[in-house]
Formats: C-alpha cells, sequence, structure tokens
C-alpha cells in the first residue's frame, strides 16, 4: 500500500535526497539540473518544503525509511494548479505510487478551489506522459523547450477537475 503525505518543513533532507535522485536519473524530465540544485544549501530547502503543496510518497515494501516518490504543486493562476516534480524512484515503478501522488496533488488543488490542473511533460517520455493520460490528462495545444535543454520540447497537458 502506498503511503502520501504533504511535506513539512522536517522533511526537507527527504525531499532534497530525492529530488536530487530524480535529477540524476531523469535528467531530462525536469526544468532544473541536479548541478544548479545540488549546491543550493538547507535553508532554500526548508524554505521550499514549508511553502505547502509537495508530497512525498513512501512504499514500505521497497523502503520503509526512504520515499518512493515525490510530486508538487503550485497556484499557477487562479483557477489553475501546476504539476510539478513528479518522480518515482525505479524499484518502486509501476506499483502505483505515480497515480497517488497526481491523487494528492488533484486533491490539493480541489482545496483551493481550482478547476483544472496543467503540467509539462517532456515529448520523449513516454512512459509519463502515459501515467497523466491514464489520470485524465489530455494534451494540449501547448509546445516550449525544456528549460534545462531546450533541445528537447515539452507538451502542455491538463486535466478539468
Amino acid at each position: 500500500m502506498v503511503l502520501v503525505r504533504e511535506t513539512v518543513t522536517a522533511d526537507w533532507q527527504a525531499w532534497r535526497d530525492i529530488r536530487l535522485l530524480a535529477l540524476r536519473d531523469a535528467p531530462d524530465a525536469f526544468s532544473s539540473t541536479y548541478a544548479e540544485q545540488v549546491t543550493l544549501g538547507a535553508d532554500h530547502w526548508r524554505q521550499r518544503v514549508a511553502g505547502g503543496g509537495l508530497f512525498l510518497a513512501w512504499l514500505p515494501e521497497v523502503s520503509a525509511a526512504e520515499p518512493a516518490g515525490m510530486g508538487g504543486s503550485y497556484q499557477a493562476a487562479p483557477g489553475t494548479v501546476e504539476l510539478i516534480s513528479m518522480f518515482v524512484r525505479p524499484q518502486a515503478r509501476g506499483r502505483g505510487v505515480g497515480e497517488v501522488l497526481i491523487d494528492a496533488v488533484t486533491g490539493w488543488a480541489r482545496e483551493r478551489d481550482a478547476t483544472s490542473v496543467h503540467l509539462w511533460v517532456t515529448e520523449t517520455n513516454k512512459h509519463a506522459r502515459l501515467l497523466y493520460e491514464r489520470c485524465g490528462f489530455s494534451v494540449t495545444a501547448e509546445r516550449q523547450p525544456l528549460p534545462s535543454n531546450p533541445a528537447l520540447g515539452e507538451v502542455g497537458m491538463i486535466r478539468p477537475l
């Protein structure tokens, strides 16, 4: 069973560790890079998790100590929440962690009276795109270069709430 909860300030190290792992494991899936984020100090990470909208998931059969995944969100505009920082550890993939994290983000969005959740996904990230489609997201006409690697493109996806 996947356990998920919103982060609190004390989770800053767990968030930092899985965020840095994500940037190493899937460097072309995020708008920032490992090199940019590894140098950030504890104050940055504490402020980041204290801001709300970030979720950690655990899969006890994989590890009781380390989060199996992470997902984040922020209010992008009135009525729209942006889904960001989605990542599931390789050994936890295919076990429902991504779906539970997306459910947590959509619940957070509903609590803020959002009418939709939006995200960007790298065009080449087929597995993530399929996950998002299974969870009710549709591809939009939006396209942009990936900020961390402009040679790659991203597509927008949206899920009405």
